[in-house]
């Protein structure tokens, strides 16, 4: 089946076809103006919402007085990704400020400059797999400057004062075996780069949330087609950089009775420095785990690690507001499942077969059907629940289809550790 996820475009089902069914995408508009919040579901897609600030917001959603904010946390945990447009203009202190107001058990700042990263300092770590992406906002660092090009000091959304130069995350630096330059250039075909849930998965908690700022980004033109790598024939057809995310309670709702069993009942253990554990080794052409061939660093050449640091996490997460269960699992980075059994004995599955399993629930979920492939539109304000989704960069920049002028990109990120760890609750 051919699924085309950009904004605008008319898709076909081709299982469809003979019935004369056509679907078709509509994109999201700018919100109007209004004394309250307003939520509005996205028309066509799996889930997601877009927001319309209120008035006396003045276009920032920092400003939100608590009864609003209440409603645009409760949207954030229903839709999952809300999209705020027209934000071009967000300061990284107020992405800061609206991205911890959704976690009240942040820990307390131990400096003006606000809590910490949700990567921490391992995120800039050279061994890191993801050293790479971007740079750090020097007055506010928990806000990352991500996106593909060259900036000068004086371009808007470069707040360093200094020129900096930006690659978009490719799969042909991760994956075990990368497309071909045939595939990529000539056929224009990309990949789902790493399915993965922010978080450092040692020492800090997940955040809540996290807030993805377009300030600049390529016109949305430009298409590339996944071709999922496995015997079901499915494509996803999406614009050029889209940010992909799935529904880690529609994944879950996915899973066999069996499968809802295992899955409640299991622990993921995470490697200690997970990044730098699996960087040696290579991804699986669909992204969503790691290829099992002995390469990852031994423990003992790790940065030095604290066994009361490793993170021991469910493998579903309950959500506060909707009370449904997300199956949240971060399949690159994990190290062991541990299952509790009806006899109250606990098996473990070790790394490859940790993945294996993990591989088999996760699956599913990402059909093109399932996924939302957030087409970007500049001042786009993307803020998604990060433990209740999983999400994907794609895209493959650097002028494959052109010089490479119009393909210059700059956003900002934004997520902060949580004081507490996700729960399952029965």
């Amino acid at each position: 089946m051919l699924y085309d996820s950009f904004s605008g475009q008319v898709i076909y089902n081709k299982s469809h076809i003979s019935q004369g069914i056509v679907q078709k995408i509509i994109s999201t508009n700018t919100m109007p103006v209004s004394e309250t919040l307003i939520v509005t579901p996205l028309a066509d897609k799996p889930f997601g919402c877009s927001i319309g600030l209120p008035k006396y917001a003045d276009n920032d959603p920092a400003n939100l007085n608590n009864q609003d904010f209440q409603k645009l946390l409760e949207a954030v945990q229903t839709h999952l990704v809300v999209v705020i447009p027209d934000q071009e203009e967000l300061s990284p202190k107020s992405q800061y400020e609206v991205t911890q107001r959704f976690d009240p058990s942040i820990p307390t700042p131990k400096s003006d400059t606000g809590s910490g990263y949700g990567h921490g300092k391992e995120f800039r770590h050279e061994q890191s797999v993801l050293r790479k992406d971007g740079t750090t906002v020097k007055g506010q660092p928990q806000v990352q400057i991500l996106g593909q090009g060259t900036f000068e000091a004086t371009e808007h959304g470069n707040e360093n004062g200094e020129t900096i130069k930006l690659t978009h995350p490719s799969h042909t630096t991760f994956h075990h075996t990368p497309l071909t330059e045939d595939q990529i250039k000539n056929k224009h075909q990309t990949r789902f780069y790493r399915w993965h849930i922010d978080s450092a998965l040692y020492d800090l908690s997940p955040p809540l949330v996290t807030t993805l700022l377009g300030i600049k980004v390529p016109p949305a033109t430009q298409t590339q087609t996944i071709k999922y790598d496995d015997d079901t024939g499915d494509e996803l057809e999406l614009t050029q950089g889209a940010t992909c995310f799935v529904s880690g309670a529609q994944a879950f709702k996915n899973l066999s009775e069996e499968d809802k069993k295992f899955a409640l009942n299991t622990t993921v253990e995470y490697a200690p420095h997970p990044y730098i554990f699996i960087s040696p080794a290579g991804a699986t052409s669909d992204g969503l785990t790691m290829v099992s061939e002995n390469k990852e660093f031994a423990f003992d050449k790790l940065p030095e690690w604290e066994a009361s640091k490793v993170k021991h996490l469910p493998m579903v997460w309950t959500n506060p507001t909707t009370k449904e269960h997300h199956l949240q699992v971060h399949g690159c980075c994990l190290y062991k499942l541990h299952t509790k059994l009806d006899d109250g004995s606990v098996a473990i599955l070790d790394l490859e077969d940790a993945r294996k399993k993990a591989h088999a629930l996760m699956r599913p979920s990402i059909a093109p059907s399932q996924v939302l492939a957030h087409s970007w539109k500049q001042g786009d304000l993307v803020i998604f629940f990060n433990r209740g989704v999983w999400h994907s960069v794609t895209g493959e920049f650097k002028g494959v289809k052109s010089d490479g002028e119009d393909e210059r990109r700059l956003m900002h990120q934004c997520n902060i550790a949580s004081g507490a760890d996700p729960k399952t609750v029965l």
